[in-house]
């Protein structure tokens, strides 16, 4: 990639008015929310811009940042700050927020990873924060569809340790870190969001 050419996801523009419907709700009292895993940074720019109300906390990789940033800086938004350098299964930001998201991240993580997300999450959400986790899952250990199944197969002769979650597993690393599971809304594509809400007691 050209360093000046911004990164572009065809499935991210596919996607985002779908997860808006499920986000916007979901976020109408938040304040600040930090989005896990940014990628291209294109949700970041759709979402900001029609949640102006909602300080939008890019991260990612560090080698993911340099196209999230050209996005960001295209944009413009003033709820937009420059993008953290977040490694799940490294040190978090010292940062309190009152929302988190991720999208398509937990299946191109391995197991470690995915739990190390959960455990993170409640170091930086306020009690009663949502996270909204948009990506394929399994059920019962089953694919939902024959492309989830191809798609899961392609994933593996990747990267053997990635692969699609099941919906199941994750609730129940969400409640082992304080994270209930509350909703699983279906969406396009044989996708869905995942709602987690963080219990426990405030930050000290």
């Amino acid at each position: 990639m050209h360093p000046n050419q911004k990164p572009f996801s065809q499935s991210c523009d596919e996607n985002r008015d779908p997860i808006l419907k499920v986000l916007a709700p979901l976020l109408s009292g938040a304040t600040r929310l930090l989005e896990i895993g940014s990628g291209t940074g294109q949700h970041a720019v759709y979402f900001a811009g029609r949640l102006p109300h909602l300080t939008w906390q890019t991260s990612d990789l560090a080698e993911n940042l340099p196209g999230v940033r050209l996005w960001l800086a295209e944009a413009g938004l003033p709820n937009l700050p420059p993008p953290l350098e977040l490694d799940v299964t490294r040190p978090w930001p010292v940062a309190a927020y009152d929302a988190a998201f991720s999208a398509n991240t937990a299946h191109i993580m391995g197991e470690a990873e995915v739990a190390a997300l959960f455990a993170g999450l409640p170091g930086v959400l306020a009690p009663g924060a949502p996270f909204a986790l948009y990506g394929p899952f399994n059920y019962g250990g089953l694919y939902t569809s024959d492309s989830n199944a191809r798609f899961d197969q392609w994933l593996k002769a990747r990267d053997p340790a990635s692969g699609i979650k099941d919906r199941d597993a994750l609730a129940a690393l969400g409640e082992a870190n304080g994270l209930l599971l509350e909703a699983d809304h279906p969406m396009p594509c044989n996708n869905r969001t995942l709602v987690f809400r963080r219990l426990g007691s405030a930050h000290p």
